[in-house]
Formats: structure tokens, C-alpha cells, sequence
């Protein structure tokens, strides 16, 4: 029975060169000539003419050596090439072929720059970028990296008032040229999207199914604020937080553990590809989804995961920065911290594994949290709204969009004092905006007679 590593071929055929050659670019592997899949041997006609004849073509097509052996059981002769993975990307005919599992992989595109980036030990976000100037890092950012990175005691206080192109030398995010490299781009620059296309973090509230999508965002902006950014929107439209009191605390924890949640961002944002496109999380009913393009590193699953294993970051650079604000480990216990979050809370621990090219991590929403939340507005009052807040409701049911400076000339009052009964109303689950600030509608959640 093949494996990963072994392969069986009842004859020698020029084309299993692809395999010798994805094998190489690999972790290396076994080939044996004459013996059929079950791993019995066939016996060969010419034994001794093919023990001659492919390293010859071996050392000839590929530029390497392997160890080839001729084996004998039971009367019967079979070949052994046994390939070392190689230290320099190899190629078939100018092809690069990697072995994956079981399967011989024929490498383009971005999978074949982070292979031949990684055969030289380097990542993607380690590469140049030579339009860009120290004048589009946001300076705030840099202040923000240097605050949370004091405050997890992983930065030196004194370091605090570091130039920028100091803090930017001292993470290695500049070449030997001065030249910024992708990972200063995304952690730090102002507008990172006039850069990579990949950097946006796309939000949906969806029904039933992906087809039935009730309301979106997009956050943007550099990686260091990302997860802040993406927790807030979360905290704002998607996930909620039920209010309990603890002797005469009022308190409103998320939904789901707020800690293991930005674990996920950011294990997210440390491993995606920024060659490929857009984060995307969907949030149903009753489980939230996150997709990020790239697959895990060959040989973790969600059951290795839970074991103690090493840290193989996708993006070196910008993992190391996340690190050093005290972001992320660099052991490889994250997902264990993760999973033991839920655990602690009573939840479902959350699944991950790669799918469509990337890799989606599932986590269930309390079942009683959502229905709880609507049965708690449907049962608010209308006696307990003012005249001013009745007037608002019916507003916003005849026109949705409007905003707190119509509301304000209608009413006749200051828009401070619209926004801010907006704001007690969201709270007290009166009404729910949908959609951006800067757009979206408003949505009334009780009925007025």
C-alpha cells in the first residue's frame, strides 16, 4: 500500500522523474521499481541495465544524486531509489513538483513563490517592496506596537521614543538597500490596501445559508489594529453580550470568550496569504466561520494541534512583530489556549482545518444566547420610552436611513441630543443599526401601538 513517503511501480517509465523531483522539493521518499501496489515484488526484465540508467537520467534532467539499489526477494529483482530532500528547489523540464500527502503537486503561482521563498529561508512578507517610502508609515501605529509591546514587558521602556526607521530596523522589516519589506507595509502603513489587495477583513451576518446574507462590513487598515478593529464591529452588530449581575456589578461579557476570540484573529492574521484575497468570517445563528487563504503547514491537523508541536509561522516577519506586542506565543500553544477557553465556559471547542485553499476555523454560539436576546426586546415595553424616543422609533420606521441631524430638525433639538438617545436606545435593545457608520439602515426591534 503506498504512503506518503513511498510510491510502487511495476516498471520504469521517464515520467516518474516528477516524483523523484517532488520528492526532492519535499521531505524526501522512497520509489521502488518492479513491485506492484500491494508492495509486492514483480520482478524486472532488465535489472541491472535500469541500476545503470536512472541515476544517469536522474543526475541528467533533475542536477541531483540519489541512492539506488537493486533488491532482490524470493528470486525476484525490484529497484530502491531513495531521494534526500533537497536544500535548492528542484525542477522537471523548468516545472517544480512538490509531494503533498499522497499526491504529486505541479507548484504555480503564489504556491510556487512561497516554495522557492522558503527553499532560500525566507518568507514572503521578507520581500522588498521598492515603491514605497518611510513617509506612508503611520507614525500612530508604530506608538500603539510600541505601547502594547512595553505593557507585555517584551519591549524595553527606553525604546518607547525610537525614531521610526529605528523600530522598523531593530523588527527586520528593512532590507540591506533601506528598502521597506510586505511586512512593514501590512503591519504599519496608513493605507496598506494601495499595496496588497488581501489586507481587507470582510464581516457578514448571514440567515439560513451563505446565499442569505442579512448585513456586511469591511475593516481595513494596517494589521496591528486589525483585530481591535474586527472585535469592535463584532461587538457592535454580530455577536452579543448578554448582561448578568454579579452582587451589584452590572456585566456584559461577549458572548463567546473574548480572549480566545482574538487568539483566533490574530493566529488569522499572522498566518494568512497576503498574496491571495480577502479574510472572510461568517456569522450565523449559531456558529461564526473564518476563512483565510492558506493551508496549514504541512503535517497539522486540528488533532496535532491539541499535541505539543512547533511554531511554523507563514509570515516570519509580521508573526515576530505580533509577538513582541504580546499579540501571539511563538510555541505553538495557541490553539490549545484557544480550545481550553471554550472548554472553560462550557462551549463546543472550535474546528479547524484547511479547505478550498485556505483555512476556515468554526466555532458554535451559545444556543441560548440569541433567542434569549429576542425574546428580551420583543418583551420591552413601549411605557417605558419617552415621548422623544417614540417620536425617534416612528422615524426610523417610515425612513430607516435617516440620520441624527434629520431627526434632530424634525424634533427641533440638537443632533448631540439625537445621537446620544441613539445611543441609550441601542443599548437598552430598542433599535439595531445594519450596516457601516457611514451607511446602513436602522432598525426598530419593538412595536409601537
Amino acid at each position: 500500500m503506498e504512503m506518503q513517503n513511498i510510491e510502487y511501480k511495476e516498471i520504469w517509465k521517464d515520467e516518474y522523474l516528477k516524483w523523484i523531483c517532488g520528492f526532492a522539493n519535499a521531505q524526501g521518499g522512497k520509489i521502488y521499481i518492479g513491485v506492484d501496489d500491494g508492495g509486492n515484488p514483480v520482478g524486472l526484465d532488465y535489472p541491472k541495465t535500469l541500476l545503470e540508467e536512472i541515476p544517469n537520467k536522474i543526475a541528467t534532467t533533475l542536477g541531483i544524486v540519489v541512492d539506488v539499489n537493486l533488491r532482490d526477494q524470493d528470486g525476484l529483482s525490484y529497484i530502491e531509489i531513495n531521494v534526500s530532500p533537497s536544500n535548492l528547489p528542484i525542477a522537471y523540464h523548468g516545472v517544480f513538483y512538490y509531494r503533498s500527502g499522497a499526491t504529486k503537486q505541479e507548484l504555480r503561482g503564489s504556491a510556487l513563490q512561497d516554495f522557492l521563498l522558503k527553499k532560500m529561508g525566507r518568507s514572503w512578507d521578507d520581500v522588498a517592496v521598492h515603491n514605497a517610502t518611510i513617509d506612508c508609515i503611520d507614525r500612530e501605529s508604530i506608538d500603539y506596537f510600541l505601547n502594547k509591546g512595553i505593557k507585555a514587558g517584551r519591549i524595553a521602556p527606553e525604546e518607547k521614543d525610537n525614531s521610526t526607521e529605528t523600530v522598523l530596523a531593530n523588527l527586520g522589516l528593512v532590507d540591506e538597500n533601506g528598502n521597506l519589506k510586505n511586512a512593514a507595509i501590512l503591519l504599519f502603513a496608513r493605507h496598506p490596501q494601495s499595496y496588497f489587495t488581501g489586507v481587507e477583513f470582510k464581516i457578514g451576518k448571514f440567515g439560513k445559508d451563505e446565499t442569505d446574507l442579512r448585513i456586511q462590513d469591511s475593516v481595513e487598515g494596517n494589521l496591528i489594529h486589525m483585530a481591535d478593529e474586527v472585535v469592535k464591529v463584532l461587538k457592535s452588530y454580530y455577536l452579543t453580550r448578554p448582561i448578568h449581575y454579579e452582587d451589584m456589578q452590572r456585566v456584559e461579557p461577549l458572548e463567546v470568550p473574548i480572549n480566545a476570540l482574538r487568539e483566533i484573529l490574530y493566529n488569522a492574521i499572522a498566518h494568512k496569504d497576503y498574496a491571495g484575497v480577502h479574510t472572510q468570517m461568517r456569522v450565523y445563528d449559531d456558529r461564526v466561520e473564518l476563512w483565510n487563504d492558506g493551508v496549514l503547514p504541512d503535517g497539522l491537523t486540528q488533532e496535532t494541534l491539541m499535541k505539543e508541536h512547533p511554531s511554523r509561522p507563514r509570515n516570519k516577519n509580521i508573526a515576530f512583530a505580533m509577538f513582541k506586542a504580546g499579540f501571539i506565543e511563538v510555541w505553538g500553544r495557541g490553539w490549545k489556549k484557544i480550545c481550553n477557553e471554550f472548554s472553560a465556559v462550557g462551549l463546543p471547542i472550535p474546528t479547524i482545518e484547511s479547505i478550498q485553499g485556505g483555512t476556515k476555523v468554526c466555532f458554535r454560539r451559545p444556543t441560548n444566547v440569541v433567542s434569549n436576546v429576542v425574546s428580551n426586546v420583543v418583551s420591552l415595553s413601549q411605557g417605558k420610552l419617552t415621548d422623544r424616543q417614540k417620536n425617534i422609533c416612528r422615524i426610523l420606521t417610515i425612513n430607516p436611513h435617516s440620520s441624527a441631524k434629520m431627526m434632530s430638525d424634525i424634533l427641533s433639538v440638537v443632533p448631540r441630543t439625537i445621537q446620544r438617545e441613539l445611543s441609550s436606545m441601542q443599548k437598552a435593545g430598542i433599535i439595531r443599526h445594519e450596516g457601516n457608520t457611514s451607511g446602513g439602515e436602522w432598525v426598530v426591534l419593538i412595536t409601537l401601538e
